[in-house]
């Protein structure tokens, strides 16, 4: 006897937990719907990059010739014109090779002149047989040697010459020097490259971003985009700009983890974006944080995306809610009561958060985004909570 009854106390323990845990797990939680309004607003996507500011124009001033810099007329930000005199260099030498130049010159040309001479009589007394043919091919020897030297002289001079309007160093641009590279007194030599002296930069107005966009978002990126940039110079400053040219040329760089010994190539390729520059804040080899805007459609009809993957189905629905549903590749929805009603709709564009309604929704429409379960406050539901077998409140 005891032990029915021992039996029976736990079979109605067990069933009264078993109530009470599903009493709890369907009551702590409730279904809520959260309503998004058919609004426009500005849908865009970007990828981001670093690059560097730079000259639209920017051209290397040097010497071709080696030597001594005896003076020099502009310092650093000092604007010039094109074919302004901005520095020279010590001109004794190069004086010297031309004067030694014109010399070797007149003299290779008298020769010259003279062989010239001799061979048109020679010539003349040969076809008259009355010199030999020794003689005459000795005329036309002489003359040829004499033309070749007065033309070697002739390159000479003109070499010496050139090299002495080397030394005065003129602008080739009317634009700013942004850099100098030398000082009066120095001495530079023009080897096998040419030694830089100055870095004259056109107009600073119109100043251009270099970007290394990554491999993996430069399908993306088309010229005429819309870009956005800052540097940390002005980090309360948004700049503007358009993506003017996409360079085909790629370039490697390592980047390696610090918690492990691996690396990886990055492939990067160059961006060049315009930008506006009429205040000068933007001043070369700045570092810009750059946004291009693949993606960049201002004041369109749009809904949140997740309303269009939203379905009212079991458990999302109960018995007394109907659905009027349509066949239609996308489509959202409304609830009035306990009737939910599908809408359909044409899409556009889309940056994963909001998509783009080209037709079936009018602004101000309120639509389902999303229906979840939440739990519900614990002062609601304690006493639904409360274990069968625990005493109430006194």
């Amino acid at each position: 006897m005891k032990k029915k009854i021992i039996i029976s106390v736990i079979s109605i323990a067990v069933i009264g937990c078993v109530v009470w845990l599903l009493t709890r797990s369907k009551t702590s939680e409730q279904l809520s719907y959260e309503t998004s309004t058919v609004a426009k607003r500005d849908i865009s996507n970007s990828v981001t990059a670093t690059g560097t500011i730079e000259p639209v124009t920017e051209v290397e001033v040097g010497t071709q010739v080696s030597g001594i810099i005896d003076k020099i007329y502009v310092d650093y930000n000092s604007v010039v014109k094109k074919g302004q005199l901005i520095a020279e260099m010590d001109k004794v030498t190069l004086e010297s090779e031309l004067a030694s130049a014109k010399a070797t010159y007149e003299g290779c040309k008298a020769e010259y002149e003279y062989q010239q001479k001799n061979y048109v009589r020679s010539k003349s007394l040969h076809e008259k047989e009355l010199i030999s043919d020794t003689d005459y091919e000795l005329a036309v020897y002489n003359y040829e040697m004499a033309k070749s030297s007065y033309h070697n002289s002739e390159a000479t001079l003109a070499k010496a010459e050139r090299n002495l309007s080397y030394a005065t160093i003129t602008s080739p641009i009317d634009g700013v020097v942004i850099d100098r590279a030398v000082e009066a007194g120095q001495t530079v030599a023009a080897g096998f490259e040419t030694p830089t002296l100055f870095y004259i930069a056109a107009d600073l107005s119109q100043m251009q971003v270099v970007a290394d966009v990554d491999e993996a978002d430069i399908g993306g990126v088309e010229e005429g985009q819309r870009c956005t940039f800052t540097v940390d110079a002005y980090p309360n400053d948004v700049f503007e700009g358009r993506v003017t040219q996409i360079r085909l040329g790629s370039s490697n760089s390592t980047s390696s983890s610090s918690s492990t010994t691996s690396s990886e190539s990055v492939v990067t390729y160059e961006v060049v974006i315009s930008a506006q520059n009429p205040d000068l804040k933007l001043k070369p080899r700045l570092t810009a944080n750059i946004f291009i805007y693949t993606i960049d459609r201002p004041n369109v009809l749009s809904v949140p995306a997740k309303a269009l993957r939203f379905t009212p189905e079991i458990p999302l629905i109960s018995p007394e809610d109907t659905v009027k549903d349509i066949d239609s590749e996308h489509k959202v929805w409304t609830k009035a009561g306990h009737v939910f009603t599908a809408h359909p709709v044409e899409i556009g564009i889309s940056n994963g958060t909001y998509t783009e309604i080209t037709s079936g929704l009018e602004e101000g429409m309120e639509i389902i985004s999303e229906a979840s379960f939440s739990a519900m406050p614990d002062k609601l539901s304690s006493d639904k909570e409360r274990s069968p077998f625990m005493p109430g409140p006194h």
